[in-house]
C-alpha cells in the first residue's frame, strides 16, 4: 500500500471525527433531547422521527449545529402535537448553544501528525457544515498553522471534489483525503482517481453510513491516525 502514496504531494483532512471530536456532542444532545420529549413519545420514536425532520430540512439548512437545532424544535412542536412549552422549546435551543460553545478535544496524535507530514506534503482541510461554525472550531483547535488551504463544503461528492481540485490546480492522482466517513471522505475521491484513508470513529451519523457493497474499494483503513506518517515515509 505504501507504494500508492508514493506520488501524492497533497493529503486533505476531514476535520468532524477525524481531527476532533464532533459526533459524540451531536448523539448527546440527542438522548437529551429525546428525554425531554418523554411525555410525548417514546425516546426511539422521538430518534427515528428527528432524524426524518433533519433529512427533511438538510437541503434548506445544510449540515451543523444550527440546522440541527431548528430540526430538534420543529420536531418537537409536531412530536407534541404543538403542546409543548416555551420552557422546553427555551432547553432545546441551549442544547444547540452548548454544543456552539463547547471546547475543541483533538483526537489523540492530531497536532503530533500534522506537524510531522507538514514538512513534506501541502495540507488542506476538506469539510462541510455550518462555515462559522467550522471556522471557530478550527480556529480553536490551534490547528490553522498546519495548512494550506481550508475549505467548507456544502456537500462532499465527486463533483464537489473534481471543481475544489481543480481550482487548487491539484492532480487526483497526486492526492489523498484522510477521513472517518466511507461516503464523504473515501469513495468520492476513489471515484475521481484519487487516493484515500479511512479512519473510523467509534459512531457514525445514520446519514453517513454505506452499504457493504458500496465500501468494497480499494483505500486504506488505519485505527488510528498515528499511523499515518508511516505510509509517506517514502515520499518524504
Amino acid at each position: 500500500m505504501k507504494d500508492k502514496f508514493e506520488r501524492i504531494r497533497v493529503i486533505g483532512f476531514d476535520a468532524d471525527d477525524t481531527l476532533w471530536i464532533n459526533e459524540t456532542y451531536f448523539r448527546d444532545a440527542e438522548d437529551k433531547f429525546t428525554t425531554l420529549l418523554e411525555g410525548y413519545e417514546a425516546k426511539n420514536t422521538s430518534d427515528q422521527e428527528l432524524f426524518k425532520m433533519e433529512m427533511k430540512n438538510l437541503g434548506l439548512y445544510g449540515y451543523g449545529i444550527k440546522g440541527f437545532m431548528l430540526s430538534m424544535i420543529e420536531s418537537a412542536i409536531d412530536l407534541s402535537n404543538g403542546q409543548i412549552s416555551n420552557k422546553n422549546l427555551s432547553k432545546i435551543i441551549q442544547l444547540g448553544k452548548d454544543m456552539l460553545e463547547h471546547p475543541v478535544h483533538l483526537l489523540p496524535g492530531v497536532s503530533e501528525v500534522l506537524s510531522q507530514l507538514q514538512r513534506s506534503h501541502r495540507l488542506i482541510v476538506l469539510t462541510k457544515g455550518d462555515l462559522l461554525d467550522q471556522e471557530r472550531k478550527l480556529r480553536k483547535s490551534g490547528l490553522e498553522k498546519h495548512f494550506h488551504h481550508v475549505e467548507v463544503l456544502h456537500e462532499k461528492e465527486e463533483g464537489n471534489y473534481s471543481k475544489l481540485l481543480n481550482q487548487l490546480d491539484i492532480d487526483p492522482a497526486e492526492f489523498v483525503m484522510v477521513g472517518n466517513s466511507l461516503k464523504s471522505d473515501v469513495l468520492p475521491v476513489i471515484a475521481l482517481g484519487g487516493q484515500a484513508v479511512h479512519i473510523p470513529f467509534h459512531t457514525t451519523w445514520r446519514h453517513e453510513e454505506v452499504g457493504d457493497h458500496e465500501s468494497e474499494n480499494d483505500y486504506l483503513t488505519l485505527s488510528s491516525i498515528s499511523e499515518l506518517p508511516d505510509y509517506f515515509k517514502s515520499s518524504s
